[in-house]
């Protein structure tokens, strides 16, 4: 009788071993994942999100957004591209002006990343938050998405560098020209 009592937690045991329990499985809601580093925090006009990063995976990636996050480059942009069922994009400074529009999509911080940090894993799950670029990886620089659900087809192409660990029902309602507001970094606690 207690052999099948352990049972439920031997195979519980065995599948954290074994890697096949999902980081959300292993953490709760807005509690960054082991070997997380700084946390991100996004204030939009629909809420706030915030995403842990993986400087261990993707160190350059996560150091160049800390620092244009440092510096107010996110504060004031807007959204300019949401896939329903895909991806939420932001970054491109061209958005916080209107008369733009047509060029959205296209801008930068002007100093790309200048490598691909591709990860075995850290994957395109829903949550996800991975560098956008124009084919060229290494060229990637200030415009991230966010995956609103799982989207493997990208992994090995695209950067994944955090994942959002509190306000996810906010990126799902997040529109084209909803203004972020500001982002700024925390430690990871």
């Amino acid at each position: 009788m207690m052999a099948a009592r352990m049972l439920p937690l031997v195979i519980a045991g065995a599948l954290t071993l074994c890697g096949t329990r999902s980081a959300a499985a292993q953490t709760a809601p807005g509690v960054p994942s082991p070997g997380a580093g700084p946390v991100i925090v996004f204030e939009t006009e629909k809420g706030t999100f915030e995403f842990e990063t993986y400087p261990n995976e993707a160190p350059k990636t996560v150091a160049h957004i800390v620092a244009l996050v440092n510096k107010r480059f996110y504060n004031g942009q807007r959204v300019h591209r949401v896939v329903p069922g895909f991806v939420v994009q932001m970054g491109d400074p061209a958005t916080r002006d209107m008369t733009k529009r047509a060029e959205w999509g296209r801008g930068s911080s002007g100093t790309p990343i200048g490598v691909a940090e591709f990860s075995k894993t850290r994957t395109h799950v829903k949550g996800a938050v991975a560098m956008a670029h124009a084919g060229d990886a290494t060229k990637a620089d200030s415009q991230f998405y966010v995956c609103l659900n799982d989207v493997h087809r990208l992994d090995g192409a695209y950067t994944v560098f955090g994942k959002v660990i509190t306000g996810m029902d906010v990126v799902g309602k997040i529109a084209v020209e909803d203004r972020i507001i500001r982002a700024t970094v925390r430690a990871a606690k």
